[in-house]
């Protein structure tokens, strides 16, 4: 049953006439709070009990003790902090999974927080800030290799890629990428190379993993297959679309490609208008000249899109290229989970959507099945001082974007002056020129280091950073002065005029305000300082609500 239509009152009183919790059921006290991480850890440990279980949801309770008593809790009281947990638990999560609903009940005995928690999806354990949990009887626990294992089973039962495609022959394969193919696999096999030249079609098809037993896969088809061959991989799409937008978001151009796939990578990658980007390092006044994006990086990004895709959703592979960016989109969940540690941990990923048609482009040197590939993604735009490749694991796809200019002049001054900086701690200073929320491991590691000042979220270069990197200028329209210093000056202002209106004040600290600010965090701003001026009974207002004019109490005071 869908949350919507669930009456949470009722769904209370069944979990409360259980005997006890069990690996999918959880009650908690948290009278007053609870530990933002711990939830993070049962949330994952939730999700994955209850695939395991075959059971729709599971549910973490807040304000209901472990003899099933309503206690009552004070956990976000507001409804919009308990909304925005989605958002703090998705940015944590495998694939920003959240909950389904987060439900609030006044029962008589106190408020009690339902949280409806997915099961994890087929194939797929759910990972909190990297790491699997699940539950041994009812305590929480690192969900073990056995249970991981069994999760990701569910998806293998058939791999679309390999599946036989009985009416389909050799004359179906186009000639060009079959010669391609064979020089790709000689490049990636030079031992073989003299070999390779011996063997007929089938026997080079059969060696490379592109047919089984010389029968054609879809695979084959969707690397090789003619145009006209399409047909027999329906209802999937074989194709890739490149569309090209002005600065406005309107489309300027765009073309489809379709099967061969093998030779569509090169058609795309030459309709990209890969221009050079110019900069001046610091100490000199001769331009650096570059490249907007790595050959390489677009390469990878597109083969990967066609390795990945889940072809039963029958959609296309998109690519979009922007005046600044480039992204590319394929259809699926991001199977290796967690994209961070895929980037920290460089390791091979043992599990792939579609393992047949993988390692065939990984003989024809499509793709680098042994792993690394994305990382080098997020190292070639180091290499730039570019920020970091973003990834969109949300409604059933995964969208990398590619920025090809640098976007914050400091960041890459900081790069550039700090070849000790170390892969984490610029993906965690890329979110801070981003102005993207830091998580609690990434604010204490830049703290640590000294590399931040500010206030959660609004951090900014810290100053001995700043004195470092030449951002001294920057660094001081950052921070902000001190309170008093605001304060001090309404009221000398007040004195010198008489009176201000609202805009007088606005305009007098508007340009003051720290530079990390928006229009309505400076008019908040504003707004609070006019208020504790008030309330310490140093102005006071002579005109209307509506049109309000703030004077001095007392002409001689400041």
């Amino acid at each position: 049953m869908k949350a919507h239509s669930m009456d949470p009152a009722a769904k209370l009183d069944t979990l409360l006439a259980l005997p006890a919790e069990n690996e999918v059921v959880e009650f908690k006290e948290a009278r007053n709070g609870y530990d933002f991480t711990k939830l993070g850890k049962y949330f994952s440990a939730l999700c994955n009990e209850a695939n395991l279980k075959r059971q729709p949801a599971a549910w973490l309770v807040f304000g209901v003790n472990n003899h099933c008593q309503v206690v009552g809790s004070n956990f976000r009281p507001a409804r919009k902090d308990l909304d925005s947990l989605k958002e703090e638990i998705a940015n944590k999560t495998t694939n920003r999974i959240t909950f389904v609903e987060i439900h609030e009940v006044q029962h008589p005995r106190g408020r009690v927080v339902l949280f409806e928690i997915p099961a994890a999806p087929r194939g797929l354990p759910v990972a909190f800030d990297g790491h699997y949990y699940g539950r041994d009887g009812e305590a929480l626990s690192p969900l073990n290799l056995e249970e991981i294992e069994r999760i990701r089973a569910q998806s293998t039962v058939e791999d679309w890629s390999a599946v036989l495609v009985p009416d389909a022959g050799l004359a179906d394969l186009d000639e060009e990428a079959l010669r391609v193919a064979r020089r790709n696999f000689k490049s990636k096999f030079p031992d073989k190379a003299v070999e390779v030249d011996g063997w007929d079609d089938a026997t080079f098809l059969n060696k490379a993993k592109l047919t089984i037993k010389g029968r054609i896969t879809r695979a084959a088809l969707l690397l090789l297959g003619k145009e006209e061959a399409e047909h027999f991989l329906l209802p999937a799409e074989a194709k890739i679309r490149w569309l090209l937008k002005d600065h406005q978001g309107n489309d300027r151009d765009y073309a489809l490609f379709g099967m061969p796939l093998l030779l569509a990578v090169d058609k795309v990658y030459a309709k990209i208008r890969n221009l050079k980007y110019r900069y001046i390092r610091e100490g000199t006044l001769f331009p650096e000249e570059i490249d907007q994006y790595e050959p390489y990086a677009i390469r990878e990004a597109l083969n990967n899109c066609i390795a990945h895709q889940d072809y039963t959703l029958a959609g296309r592979i998109n690519v979009v290229e922007r005046e600044e960016s480039l992204s590319f989109t394929n259809l699926g969940s991001f199977v290796p989970g967690d994209v961070r540690r895929v980037v920290m941990e460089d390791a091979p990923e043992e599990h792939y959507r579609n393992r047949f048609l993988a390692t065939a482009m990984f003989n024809l040197k499509m793709v680098d099945t042994a792993g690394g590939g994305i990382r080098k993604l997020f190292l070639f735009q180091r290499q730039r001082f570019f920020p970091m490749p973003d990834y969109d694991l949300s409604d059933t796809r995964v969208k990398v974007t590619l920025t090809g200019k640098v976007l914050d002049m400091d960041y890459a001054r900081l790069l550039a002056g700090n070849g000790a900086l170390s892969l984490q701690e610029i993906m965690a200073l890329d979110k801070v020129q981003k102005r993207q929320p830091l998580d609690d491991g990434e604010e204490k590691l830049l703290k640590a280091k000294a590399l931040i000042e500010g206030r959660k979220p609004n951090f900014y270069i810290a100053q001995p950073v700043a004195q470092k990197t030449g951002q001294k200028a920057n660094y001081s329209k950052n921070r902000a002065f001190d309170k008093q210093y605001y304060l001090d000056l309404i009221c000398k202002a007040a004195r010198e005029h008489g009176s201000l209106t609202r805009k007088d004040i606005d305009e007098l600290l508007w340009n003051k305000l720290p530079d990390w600010m928006d229009d309505k965090q400076r008019k908040n701003k504003v707004g609070n300082l006019i208020s504790e001026l008030r309330r310490q009974n140093r102005i006071v207002n002579r005109g209307s609500d509506a049109q309000p004019s703030w004077a001095l109490v007392n002409a001689g005071r400041g």
